[in-house]
């Protein structure tokens, strides 16, 4: 594929993301401002809850939808945060909603407490909201509770599985999709999946595209299946299109 064509490919499928610990409302506005190029703009922008706000005056008039964090990028164990920091992302103007597994609950064995905590954020959500769950998968580590993580979402009805908060050493890797988009594949095709962490330059995203389109398709990929949560990538992607 022309490195042009993948290029736009990519920006319709990107979740362009600023989770900066010192974001101002300037800085996202500026953000936003950049996701309105000439060459088409990604699915979605992804901040933090306190800067939804201001994203979504930024993108009034736009189809970029705005997405937002909770229980973000600690996993806690506490469903009643959750649906709290839900109830407050959503009254706020968020389209959608990345959640954190509480992964650690899982990994203790306590499949039952971090299955509470999605199914409170799926509740908060109500209808309309795309929820997206983090696995945390870098942490999660092995194949066998990668597989129960997934499962997890998939039983609560989530939108998408998301391999990673961006925030551990090891975050998007190509075994970790695969394992996901197996689980995805298996439930028919359903649920989408959304790669992030570590994923900044055309190539590097291209695998992950190449990986989804030969288990489930290329017509799979579209923006409301598949997503590449990243801000360096988004670079490349303009800087490509500007040739």
């Amino acid at each position: 594929m022309p490195q042009s064509l993948l290029a736009s490919r990519l920006l319709a499928l990107l979740d362009l993301t600023s989770l900066g610990e010192d974001d101002s409302p300037i800085r996202i506005r500026a953000l936003c401002a950049s996701a309105c190029t000439p060459y088409g703009q990604p699915a979605a922008v992804c901040v933090y809850p306190e800067h939804v706000t201001s994203a979504r005056e930024a993108l009034a008039g736009t189809p970029i939808k705005i997405a937002s964090v909770v229980n973000f990028p600690e996993g806690g164990d506490d469903p009643q945060r959750v649906h709290r920091e839900t109830r407050r992302a959503v009254a706020a103007g968020a389209d959608e909603i990345d959640m954190v597994l509480a992964w650690r609950a899982l990994r203790a064995g306590d499949a039952a407490r971090a299955k509470a905590g999605v199914e409170a954020c799926r509740q908060a959500c109500g209808t309309g909201i795309t929820l997206k769950l983090i696995l945390e998968t870098g942490e999660l580590a092995s194949p066998a509770l990668i597989r129960d993580a997934s499962a997890i979402g998939l039983d609560a009805g989530v939108d998408f599985l998301k391999t990673s908060t961006g925030k551990v050493p090891v975050n998007a890797t190509l075994p970790a999709a695969t394992l996901m988009l197996d689980a995805i594949a298996e439930r028919g095709g359903q649920c989408g999946l959304k790669v992030a962490g570590g994923i900044r330059t055309l190539g590097e995203a291209q695998q992950y595209l190449a990986l989804v389109d030969a288990k489930l398709g290329s017509a799979w990929a579209a923006p409301m299946r598949f997503r590449i949560g990243a801000s360096a990538l988004f670079d490349a992607i303009v800087a490509e299109l500007g040739h």
